[in-house]
């Protein structure tokens, strides 16, 4: 069973700061990109930002500049850190892991999702 918990979201004012946090649990081989997703109302959910094993980076274009993605290997997590944020960016976040298991087939898993909200 594996598990990414999430944790860092909270109410922030427009032009604040918040630093999410995923860290995956469980039985896996090995965990390939990392990545967050969001998904605000009535609205499809999109990729944010993802990072691969390496350290290889992607970002949405609403958000290059403010937000950067990073990964601890030997911790399994990864996080979010986001920067003059805006009401724009408001939406639950999910954290997302491609993990392979030890015959090498690769798995994705979510986890539970995280609120952010930037409101005055």
């Amino acid at each position: 069973q594996v598990q990414l918990v999430e944790s860092g979201g909270g109410l922030v004012q427009p032009g604040g700061s918040l630093r999410l946090s995923c860290a995956a649990s469980g039985r896996f081989f090995s965990i390939s990109t990392m990545g967050w997703y969001r998904q605000a109302p009535g609205k499809q959910r999109e990729l944010v930002a993802a990072i691969t094993r390496s350290g290889s980076t992607d970002y949405a274009d609403s958000v290059k500049g403010r937000f950067t993605v990073s990964r601890d290997n030997a911790k399994n997590t990864v996080y979010l850190a986001m920067n003059s944020l805006k009401p724009e960016d408001t939406a639950v976040y999910y954290c997302n892991a491609a993990m392979y298991d030890s015959t090498s087939y690769l798995h994705h898993y979510w986890g539970q999702g995280t609120q952010v909200t930037v409101s005055s």
